[in-house]
């Protein structure tokens, strides 16, 4: 099991780079919530190998709530971007 969660910890530092390296606020988006969701994957995994349930818990609700207030930030940011620059003198 702990060659499972060194293979995770790996995966994780993929979109970690990716953030690191490319300057689009997109992509670094999507490279965030790539890496909530697998670190939310690796919490219910040690949750499982601890038996204890409320890291599960805190898993499942990372997992489920943790992504809506980053893809509300990116819509936010999407917004601004379209809009047009109505104050120009």
């Amino acid at each position: 099991m702990d060659m499972i969660l060194i293979a995770m910890i790996l995966a994780l530092l993929i979109p970690i780079y990716e953030a690191w390296q490319n300057e689009d606020i997109w992509q670094k988006m999507l490279a965030f919530a790539s890496i909530a969701t697998k670190t939310s994957v690796m919490i219910l995994v040690v949750s499982v190998l601890q038996g204890d349930r409320m890291i599960g818990t805190v898993g499942v609700i990372i997992l489920s709530v943790g992504n809506a207030g980053l893809m509300l930030l990116a819509h936010v940011i999407k917004r601004l971007n379209d809009a047009p620059n109505e104050r120009q003198l």
